[in-house]
């Protein structure tokens, strides 16, 4: 479990990555070594409240402190839905940060049974299928005030699925959580 006192140091982490990324340096982590733990991470920027970026791990691929790095700079620099970060825009970015649980899959004997194990607000859920895979965090139901099978819809979508493909067997939905630091 993260403290909010150290969710406040990814959330600063994650603003130096960008501001040291116009500066051609590496970011500094004298004081995040701490962050040594492999772990999913997600970070989401905002301007002016809109959605600017959003690009994470998953799974725990990296050290947490090296995944904020990464995500951050993929958000501002890599997100296909968005043009790069330009360093103007750096003052009136916000940022949010998910450091996610480990994904564990959702054993259910028949589709419906998904709305029954879901939790709006509380499971973030991953799809994977033969033709591809998507993610939605948990604050995306809640945002949206979607219901359980809306979520599941949407999550079909968001790996170009047809929305129906979470009553398909062969998929695998999995759930995570995630403890959210914003600024």
């Amino acid at each position: 479990m993260i403290k909010p006192d150290q969710g406040k140091l990814l959330i600063k982490l994650a603003k130096e990555s960008l501001s040291s990324y116009f500066l051609q340096k590496e970011p500094d982590i004298s004081t995040v070594k701490q962050f040594s733990d492999r772990r999913g991470v997600f970070v989401t920027l905002y301007k002016n409240k809109q959605l600017r970026g959003c690009i994470g791990f998953p799974e725990s691929v990296f050290p947490l402190l090296e995944a904020v790095i990464k995500a951050a700079r993929s958000a501002a620099f890599e997100d296909p839905r968005f043009p790069p970060l330009q360093k103007e825009e750096l003052k009136d970015i916000k940022i949010e940060i998910s450091v996610l649980t480990v994904p564990k899959l959702i054993e259910v004997k028949k589709p419906e049974d998904y709305l029954k194990e879901i939790k709006i607000g509380k499971d973030g859920l991953i799809i994977r299928s033969s033709l591809g895979s998507g993610l939605l965090l948990p604050q995306v139901a809640t945002e949206y005030n979607w219901s359980v099978e809306e979520f599941l819809r949407h999550l079909c979508e968001k790996a170009w699925l047809k929305q129906d493909a979470w009553k398909d067997t062969n998929n695998r939905i999995y759930r995570f959580q995630a403890q959210i630091f914003k600024e």
